[in-house]
């Protein structure tokens, strides 16, 4: 398990990966990750090697949330 990747969240019927970095749990979601570079991830030996080289700079991506200084998590914002 990787430090720097706390949790993985994917829809394939999108191809949105979610995740959740460090242990403040910022959170950014990548659009358009095919189902197979997902898989790949899940299965590498270094989950942070393997974002790093293949998916950072890759896939359009977004933060989500905004930092909660109280619980170090991210709170999610409701839509307008």
């Amino acid at each position: 398990m990787s430090s720097a990747i706390r949790h993985l969240h994917y829809r394939p019927e999108t191809g949105e990966l979610s995740i959740w970095f460090g242990p403040e749990g910022r959170r950014y979601t990548y659009f358009d990750v095919p189902p197979a570079t997902y898989e790949a991830l899940r299965a590498a030996p270094s989950r942070g090697q393997y974002f790093n080289q293949s998916i950072k700079g890759h896939y359009r991506c977004a933060p989500v949330g905004k930092p909660d200084r109280r619980n170090r998590g991210w709170v999610l914002r409701s839509a307008p």
